[in-house]
């Protein structure tokens, strides 16, 4: 289904052929002045030049040839040479019934199926997730689920750190808390316990403490640090003692992170971690070195990403520390290897903080150098700013220390489920049940809403209003939608697809503007990986929506045919909302 500018632009393009003007000069936009019209060409202005004829003389031609349109109630040129267009109620009326009946709404993605990693994950085995995960998790989903909509084959990695120092400084703290464990006993051949000698709360405990002492500045701390490198050594060649607690830390890892992640409403297709880029490493970068691709480098092994185009100098990817050991962009490169040879995807995104871009610019350069992908290969980076305090700093708990995820969820739910107490007369039991979906939505609409490449200040209040640009706002208006619908039915009505009427009211005309947006607002999102455009859209129709409902009696006109039409542009909204929320991973109520 062609959108609705698009379908402008081609009547357009038969009148400015008719006025001798080349048709790339037919470009038609939303108008930025609603008072004064609903879409606007600015052609004219951009053919004078070429055509040495005033701009307002070629806007009047083609406006000329357009008077019997019967797309437009009102088509003008206006000096010095704009084209001005209002359309038809009959022609929007006309074109949002058929996007009532046509699948996704008429979008359609251009460009063909393809499959894409979304590598959005990124916490650490061991550790809970605190709110520097939120935005990788949150955004990627999203970016995840825009990618599902439009038809691709889309796979979610959750890229775990489960194979750097951590792993060795939890091993020697349980030697130190545990030292009776056959895990400890050198002399020990029998087969390790398949239950885990430690439970998530002590795993929890374990890590804090054992890097707070790798750290100390005592021989104590220098020894424990020593030690930690060594078991981390241990466990990356293979070692059976070492590798069996590590599969039980990752055992219980895995099982606590799914439960956090559930309660965000984000899942993952793929749960690798480094430790699977491993067997690929070696062979990897001896081929590098053995196509001239790296190079040695005061004992290291790099690859040299600086092109002639590069405004500043670039610092080479190391592959290989002096010591041998693999670093971040090893392990990276490495992981690419893995997915060309399982799942040749066309495209990779890749979510982490805007800081890291140094590191993404190097890596994936690298990866073109090498050929773990093709040169043409899409390899995006998806850089997101801080969340932050009310102080404009990292967000942080009253006590100063990094907050847990669930513990920011929680607060969340709370301020929804006061609100929900103080505005309806409902059981605790579905305050709780409303304020856990309306909590969600309000947390991931406040993160969403900004430009993922933008800091914002995570202001509770603010989420959990029932008013203004929030997630509840978007929610209330589509349990409204549902109550009237649900009462039109009581009534004895039927929801049908494709009954809207045209009418003369202001505001059913700019509900449907706002709808017919979709396909655009879609395309728009997934090609710049950008869920604050759903955001925005759906404020939009939201608003769209309300006045059209303060405007009409919806259920109380009398003329039926016409009463069906309001009905089924709401079912119309509803589904579009919906459609969003889902993009957005999250859900609406029942009722609020």
């Amino acid at each position: 289904m062609k959108t609705v500018i698009e379908l402008i632009t081609e009547e357009l393009e038969v009148a400015f052929t008719k006025a001798g003007v080349d048709t790339s000069y037919a470009k038609v936009n939303i108008s930025n002045r609603p008072d004064l019209c609903e879409y606007q060409c600015n052609g004219a202005m951009a053919a004078a030049k070429a055509l040495k004829k005033a701009p307002f003389m070629i806007a009047d031609d083609v406006v000329a040839n357009l008077q019997d349109s019967k797309l437009f109630s009102k088509i003008e040129s206006v000096k010095p040479g704009f084209i001005n267009m209002t359309v038809s109620p009959e022609f929007i009326t006309g074109y949002v019934n058929e996007m009532a009946k046509t699948e996704k709404f008429g979008y359609v993605n251009a460009e063909g199926n393809k499959t894409v990693i979304v590598d959005y994950g990124g916490a650490n085995a061991a550790k809970p997730l605190h709110v520097g995960h939120l935005r990788s998790a949150v955004i990627g989903e999203s970016v995840k689920r825009i990618n599902n909509y439009v038809g691709n084959k889309t796979i979610g990695d959750v890229h775990l750190g489960d194979w750097g120092l951590q792993m060795g400084l939890i091993i020697e703290e349980l030697r130190d808390r545990k030292p009776d464990l056959c895990y400890f006993d050198e002399s020990y051949t029998g087969e390790y316990p398949s239950e885990a000698p430690f439970t998530i709360s002590e795993l929890e405990e374990i890590y804090p403490a054992a890097s707070k002492k790798s750290k100390e500045d005592t021989d104590e701390g220098r020894v424990f640090k020593e030690r930690a490198h060594l078991s981390t050594l241990k466990l990356q060649q293979g070692d059976k003692a070492c590798r069996a607690l590590w599969h039980h830390i990752m055992t219980i890892s895995k099982a606590d992170l799914k439960k956090n992640y559930d309660n965000l409403n984000v899942s993952f297709e793929l749960w690798k971690g480094e430790s699977d880029a491993q067997p690929y490493i070696e062979e990897m970068v001896d081929k590098m070195i053995a196509d001239g691709i790296a190079h040695e480098s005061q004992g290291a092994i790099v690859v040299d990403i600086q092109e002639e185009t590069d405004s500043k100098e670039l610092p080479p990817c190391i592959v290989r520390k002096s010591d041998g050991a693999a670093l971040y962009a090893t392990s990276d490169l490495a992981t690419l290897v893995e997915r060309e040879k399982l799942y040749s995807p066309d495209a990779y995104v890749y979510l982490a903080d805007k800081r890291q871009e140094l590191h993404y610019t190097q890596f994936f350069r690298a990866a073109k150098k090498a050929g773990i992908v093709k040169p043409d290969a899409n390899l995006t980076f998806v850089g997101f700013g801080t969340m932050n305090g009310k102080d404009g700093k990292p967000f942080k708990t009253r006590a100063g220390g990094v907050m847990r995820l669930e513990h920011l969820i929680a607060d969340i739910n709370e301020a929804v489920y006061n609100k929900v107490k103080d505005n309806r007369d409902v059981s605790d039991e579905e305050a709780k049940n409303i304020s856990k979906i309306v909590g969600l939505a309000a947390l991931k609409y406040g993160d969403l809403s900004n430009q993922a490449s933008k800091d914002y200040v995570f202001d509770v209040d603010r989420f959990a209003s029932f008013e203004g640009n929030t997630g509840p706002y978007i929610l209330y208006t589509i349990v409204r939608i549902k109550s009237i619908i649900n009462k039109y039915i009581e009534q004895g009505g039927k929801v049908e697809a494709g009954a809207i009427l045209p009418t003369d009211k202001d505001s059913q005309k700019a509900l449907s503007l706002s709808l017919v947006k979709f396909a655009d607002v879609i395309d728009s999102a997934y090609h710049d990986n950008a869920p604050h455009r759903i955001c925005q859209y759906i404020y939009e129709v939201s608003n769209a929506f309300n006045g059209f409902y303060h405007d009409t009696k919806i259920l109380a006109e009398e003329n039926a045919s016409l009463k069906a039409g309001y009905v089924s542009l709401l079912d119309l909204t509803k589904r579009v909302l919906e459609t969003c929320i889902d993009l957005l991973a999250f859900e609406c109520p029942e009722r609020m």
